[in-house]
């Protein structure tokens, strides 16, 4: 079968607006032209942060893998990333058990802690350096009352995950803050994106992984290989295909339980005498939580007023000064001796699923494509899973999460 991949001539500029922090220290292994047709075991389209997670697993199986990215690695949505590696998803283990049963939903969330824990195990086996830490993470109650949160973490426990529910006076005691209640939970840790990324696709290059300034215009997986024909008319042939291309998907994926958002986001300036318990990773027991984080550094970052109804990229940017406002202000009532002012400030598009979790598999109807779009507030943590799951399949293995994670899924009744 022959298709075109729809670019919708989204750009790297449309994804994000502002600057972040780590977006200036970015820099990436050079990329070649397409001067020839290629084989290859493994053709990965993106070289972002969900491409280079995938390009060291298949290049630690052996695989000899071709990387292509019409622009700068990294420099779209990664750049944009908070970088939260939460195995949290955004929807609760409450949520998904209704939806899905607590087989399943807790399926997902233990293999969303294993990534996160296989993930940290990977940058310190590779050396990376990229300012990764170990934290907890804090589940706030959103509301007057934390009787959801103790129903979360009665479901947590029963599927042998940590944390532990601090009431309101624990709350306050243990991190001075004045919440109905939370969930606090080992087990997350926050990088640097740019940073992570860069690394681990210098490791995939130093194993012989190439790298190309390419655009894939056509897919043609009647074969017995892959054939993806560029934009400047140079074909490559390969067993395997991965997308991993962020935020623009191609046409030839289908998928009705994603949908389109904008968040924002602010870093003020290095402040390390006045970060709360630990840096913990915080984020809220509401649909459209607020989210926040620190740096090594000592800065503070807090992010957002998340909107489906502004993502057209002049719009969303539009409102960077307004939405960093209303995020100081979130900032100054969750934290009080923390200086607000906005050092930073950027914007992202994103999308989201309506269980909260990735779209991770074979893309139907293309044999030999698979997709990797780890989707919601777990971006890199999915991206990881993302890239084991399709390494174990390219060398023969399956998973039911493959079925949980399927491109032509449901969605099961949340969000409806």
């Amino acid at each position: 079968m022959i298709s075109v991949l729809d670019t919708d001539d989204t750009e790297q500029a449309d994804l994000r607006g502002g600057r972040s922090p780590w977006f200036a220290a970015a820099g990436h292994p050079a990329r070649r032209e397409i001067g020839e047709n290629l084989t290859c075991d493994a053709l990965i389209v993106g070289a972002g942060i969900t491409g280079s997670l995938v390009a060291e697993r298949l290049t630690r199986q052996g695989l000899e893998v071709v990387i292509v990215d019409r622009e700068l690695p990294g420099r779209g949505s990664t750049a944009a990333s908070t970088s939260m590696l939460l195995w949290e998803i955004d929807r609760s283990l409450s949520e998904l058990t209704e939806a899905y049963g607590f087989e399943r939903a807790s399926r997902a969330y233990r293999a969303s802690l294993n990534a996160v824990t296989g993930l940290k195990s990977l940058v310190l086996q590779l050396g990376i350096a990229c300012d990764m830490r170990d934290k907890d993470s804090l589940y706030l109650a959103a509301g007057d009352t934390a009787r959801e949160l103790i129903e979360e973490h009665r479901l947590r426990q029963r599927a042998g995950l940590p944390g532990d529910f601090l009431d309101h006076a624990m709350l306050l005691e243990m991190y001075g803050m004045a919440r109905a209640g939370a969930i606090v939970s080992k087990g997350a840790a926050d990088a640097d994106p740019m940073q992570l990324a860069r690394g681990l696709l210098n490791v995939s290059v130093a194993r012989g992984a190439r790298l190309f300034d390419g655009e894939a215009v056509t897919f043609d997986s009647a074969g017995r290989a892959v054939g993806v024909v560029m934009a400047n008319g140079r074909e490559i042939e390969a067993r395997s295909v991965v997308l991993a291309t962020g935020y623009t998907m191609p046409a030839i994926v289908h998928s009705t339980v994603q949908a389109v958002s904008s968040s924002w986001a602010i870093a003020t300036p290095p402040q390390p005498q006045n970060v709360w318990k630990d840096g913990a990773l915080i984020w809220e027991n509401s649909r459209d939580y607020h989210y926040a984080r620190t740096t090594r550094a000592g800065r503070i970052i807090i992010g957002g007023e998340d909107s489906e109804d502004i993502i057209e990229p002049e719009a969303r940017d539009r409102v960077i000064p307004e939405k960093s406002r209303l995020l100081a202000q979130k900032l100054a009532a969750l934290w009080p001796i923390a200086n607000p002012d906005a050092e930073f400030r950027w914007s992202g598009t994103f999308d989201t699923t309506r269980d909260g979790l990735p779209l991770i598999g074979p893309v139907p109807g293309h044999k030999g494509v698979y997709a990797a779009y780890g989707y919601g507030g777990n971006g890199i943590t999915f991206s990881f899973m993302a890239a084991e799951l399709i390494g174990d399949l390219i060398a023969g293995a399956t998973s039911p999460l493959l079925r949980d994670f399927a491109l032509d899924r449901d969605g099961g009744s949340i969000g409806d």
